[in-house]
């Protein structure tokens, strides 16, 4: 009796991921198999505040504090699968947040440099990481927005918020043949872009798909002259 009661929330968990990956996620034309199958396998719930756990496969942000959210997971599948991560692949996350994509991301690559300006989300994330058995993750505080090649260049960047313009410092920091992915614009017109690096300083930009999320914290804005 006891041992059924005690298993049933677990059942009620697996029931809400796969119906996360199906009704929400596949839909959003997320079919990599390898992806698909880190999703089933992550513990979403463990990354989310406990105060939002029961939302924590439902298609929205959840309030993370300090203004900032977790990203809907469909976009968070969509972003890892527009990677298309190589487990040779050095990454750099800009927003650690709640320390699931970043999770994500390590279960994909080499190893993920993940920088948040807020030191909550810094410590947060660490405790999570290692429950999940990921080791293969280094977690910085700073101000990122405008870029940070401490660890570059790389093979693949992130920007879990969103900038109104791209600093070219992300760019410049990436190796030939390795992608950023970056949501640009002003709410509400903003803009998921893949840009790959070519060659030497020459790169190749793709529109994706148009959304709209939080901005990062200090991201550098459009100049505007004053006559």
């Amino acid at each position: 009796m006891n041992s059924i009661a005690s298993t049933a929330p677990r059942i009620d968990i697996e029931q809400a991921r796969f119906n996360m990956v199906e009704q929400q996620i596949r839909p959003w034309e997320v079919l990599d198999p390898v992806v698909l199958d880190l999703l089933m396998r992550m513990r979403r719930e463990d990354f989310v505040p406990p105060a939002h756990r029961a939302l924590a496969f439902a298609d929205l942000e959840i309030p993370l504090g300090h203004g900032e959210t977790m990203l809907s997971p469909k976009l968070e599948a969509r972003m890892l699968q527009e990677l298309m991560l190589n487990e040779s692949d050095s990454i750099l996350e800009i927003g650690t947040g709640s320390g699931y994509m970043t999770a994500l991301l390590a279960s994909l690559g080499r190893h993920v440099y993940s920088v948040d300006i807020e030191p909550e989300f810094t410590r947060g994330a660490a405790p999570k990481l290692a429950t999940a058995g990921i080791g293969n993750v280094t977690l910085e505080t700073g101000d990122a927005a405008r870029g940070w090649d401490k660890h570059g260049p790389y093979d693949a960047i992130v920007l879990t918020g969103s900038v109104p313009v791209l600093p070219e410092s992300f760019q410049l920091s990436l190796k030939p043949g390795g992608r950023l992915l970056a949501v640009v614009g002003n709410a509400p017109a903003m803009q998921a872009r893949l840009i790959t690096c070519t060659g030497n300083n020459a790169f190749r930009s793709v529109a994706l798909f148009e959304t709209c999320i939080p901005p990062l914290k200090n991201a550098p804005r459009l100049q505007r002259f004053v006559f």
